[in-house]
């Protein structure tokens, strides 16, 4: 028996390893695995086995001792504790090249998440389709909006132009976005903005590595051919 009723604040660190728990375990029903140990979720996750029974237990008891969790029975609880558990609408702003490769994203529907509706300013993008989503005029955010519903919005857009492109998508009924621009949004407390930055996690990515490695060799620029060799196949210019 969990505890949604409650509607208690959960700890955001803790809803983020919820989604880590999900993506494992639709991982593991695809591999045809029907039980999982919280030891067995520690090593597929790298999280303890007691934080992850101290994050269900914010919900109350799932597994049952000795004989584990159910996996598909876990991961329709975590989708309803994570409220997914139902199709949602969402609105991308931007048909770039990053708009494109998200709108490919073969994951949406798993995680109960579908695209209705792309905009973008580009005349020359307007009327193209994506993946069968017809690119709208961003002009047309508003009205479009008032019919779909949706309340979720992520924004693929250069970073001068997110933020009224954000107020946009407030003013049309968004309470919750997803923002890749590199620039951090103004927005009434009311929405939930989430910032996807890729180069902020090349930046960390670079510390862990140097830093479990030790410092790096300095760089050979003597030209004696005993630096870094050229790949095979190819030819200095």
């Amino acid at each position: 028996m969990n505890r949604l009723e409650n509607n208690h604040q959960v700890p955001l660190p803790a809803l983020e390893r919820l989604a880590s728990y999900m993506r494992c375990l639709m991982q593991l029903e695809q591999e045809g695995v029907r039980t999982v140990s919280s030891l067995e979720m520690e090593a597929l996750t790298g999280i303890s086995a007691a934080q992850f029974r101290k994050d269900l237990s914010h919900f109350g008891e799932f597994g049952k001792r000795g004989i584990g969790y159910d996996v598909g029975k876990l991961q329709d609880q975590i989708a309803e504790l994570l409220r997914i558990q139902k199709e949602q609408p969402v609105l991308l702003v931007g048909a770039g090249n990053l708009g494109r490769a998200l709108i490919a994203f073969p994951g949406w529907r798993a995680y109960g998440f579908r695209i209705v509706a792309v905009f973008d300013k580009d005349p020359r993008k307007i009327g193209t389709q994506i993946c069968r989503i017809r690119v709208r005029p961003f002009e047309e955010l508003a009205t479009t909006n008032r019919q779909l519903g949706a309340r979720i919005g992520i924004i693929t857009v250069p970073p001068g132009e997110a933020q009224p492109v954000a107020d946009c998508l407030v003013a049309a009924g968004v309470v919750g976005i997803i923002n890749f621009a590199p620039v951090k949004l103004r927005l009434p407390r009311s929405v939930t903005v989430r910032e996807v930055c890729f180069i902020s996690e090349l930046a960390v990515l670079s510390y862990l590595i140097h830093t479990r490695e030790g410092p790096l060799p300095p760089a050979d620029v003597s030209g004696d051919g005993h630096g870094v060799e050229a790949c095979e196949g190819t030819t200095a210019g």
